[in-house]
C-alpha cells in the first residue's frame, strides 16, 4: 500500500487536487494499493473555489509515501507561501529520508521554500515561470511543458496537468498499461509527454475578439485534414478573401494555411509521442505524405503569436 499524502494550502484550487487525486483513487479502483490522505495545518481548508475541504494533520511519513502539493490562488502572481516554515521542514525532511514530492502549480513555490528546487530542473503554470526563476535562481525552470522529472522531485504545470503527472507516476511505478487502464476509466488523453507545450496553438491563436475570425478557425479545426483553399474560407467567413487574409493576420498574427499547419504539427506529434509512426501520423493529420510533417518538426520552436492590437 503507497500512501499518497496532499498537503492542502489555503486557497487550495480544486482542479489541482482532485486531478491527481482522482488518477491515484482510480488505480486503487483497480487494485494498485493506493491510500489517499489529505493533510493540512488546520482541520478545515477553504479551497479557491470556495469549497470547504476537510483534513488530517501532517502524518509521520515513511519513504515510500508520495506528498503532491497542489497550487492555491496566488493573485498577481507568486505571493507569499501560505505554509508554515515546520511544514516546510516537514516537506524537506521527507525529500531528505528519500521520499518523492511532487507540485501541482504553485505548488512548485512551496517546494522552493523547502530547499528543494536548487540545482534541479522544475517546472509552473506558464504565468507563474518567471517569478518561480526570479525566486530559486539555483532552479533551471522549464518552460512550456506539462511536468518535469528531476530524481524524486516531480513538478507540473497546473490544474489540468496534474493528470499527466499521475499518470507519469503511475506508469513509472506499474507501466504504461496501467496507466492506461486510468485514463480510459477517467475519459482523459492516455498518458501525455511532459515536454509537450502548456499552451496549444488552438489557445494561442484564440485570444481575440474577431468573429469572422473565430468562424474561419472554426472551420479549420473541424476540417483539420483537409485541403481548404482561401476562397473557402471566405465563402464560410462570408467576405472577400483578401479579408480573410488581413482580418486573420491582425487577429491571430499568423495566416490560416500557417494555423492549420501547426494543429496538424501538434496533433502528429501527440499521435507520434504516443508510438504511432511519422508516415501514420503524417497521414492522419492530412499531410500527403511525411516529408511536410519532417520539414515542420525540424523547424526553430516558434514563439507564440502576438497579441491582438
Amino acid at each position: 500500500m503507497t500512501r499518497v499524502v496532499f498537503l492542502l494550502a489555503p486557497g487550495v484550487h480544486l482542479l489541482d487536487l482532485a486531478g491527481p487525486a482522482q488518477v491515484f483513487s482510480t488505480a486503487a479502483d483497480h487494485g494498485l494499493g493506493y491510500d489517499l490522505v489529505h493533510a493540512a495545518e488546520q482541520d478545515e481548508v477553504r479551497s479557491a473555489q470556495g469549497v470547504v475541504l476537510r483534513a488530517g494533520p501532517l502524518p509521520d511519513l515513511t519513504p515510500e509515501d508520495l506528498v503532491v502539493v497542489p497550487g492555491w490562488r496566488s493573485s498577481g502572481g507568486l505571493g507569499p507561501v501560505p505554509l508554515r516554515r515546520a511544514t516546510l521542514g516537514w516537506l524537506r525532511d521527507h525529500h531528505t529520508a528519500g521520499g518523492t514530492v511532487a507540485s501541482v502549480c504553485a505548488g512548485a513555490d512551496a517546494l522552493g521554500r523547502a530547499g528543494l528546487l536548487h540545482g534541479r530542473r522544475c517546472t509552473t503554470h506558464h504565468e507563474l515561470q518567471d517569478d518561480l526563476a526570479r525566486r530559486y535562481p539555483g532552479a533551471t525552470v522549464v518552460r512550456d511543458v506539462l511536468y518535469v522529472v528531476d530524481g524524486t522531485v516531480v513538478t507540473s504545470a497546473g490544474i489540468a496537468s496534474g493528470i499527466d503527472l499521475a499518470l507519469h507516476v503511475l506508469a513509472t511505478r506499474h507501466g504504461p498499461a496501467a496507466a492506461a487502464r486510468a485514463a480510459r476509466a477517467m475519459v482523459v488523453h492516455i498518458r501525455r509527454n511532459g515536454d509537450e507545450q502548456q499552451v496549444s496553438a488552438l489557445l494561442r491563436h484564440r485570444a481575440h475578439v474577431s468573429e469572422t475570425v473565430h468562424r474561419v478557425q472554426d472551420t479549420i479545426e473541424s476540417r483539420l485534414t483537409e485541403r481548404l483553399p482561401l476562397a473557402e474560407l471566405a465563402r464560410v467567413a462570408a467576405c472577400s478573401e483578401r479579408t480573410v487574409t488581413r482580418e486573420f493576420a491582425r487577429a491571430t498574427g499568423t495566416t490560416p494555411l500557417r494555423y492549420q499547419q501547426e494543429l496538424r504539427l501538434e496533433r502528429a506529434e501527440h499521435l507520434i509521442g504516443q508510438g504511432t509512426p511519422v508516415e501514420s501520423a503524417a497521414r492522419a493529420v492530412g499531410f500527403a505524405d511525411a516529408r511536410m510533417l519532417r520539414r515542420l518538426r525540424a523547424r526553430p520552436h516558434r514563439a507564440p503569436a502576438r497579441p491582438p492590437s
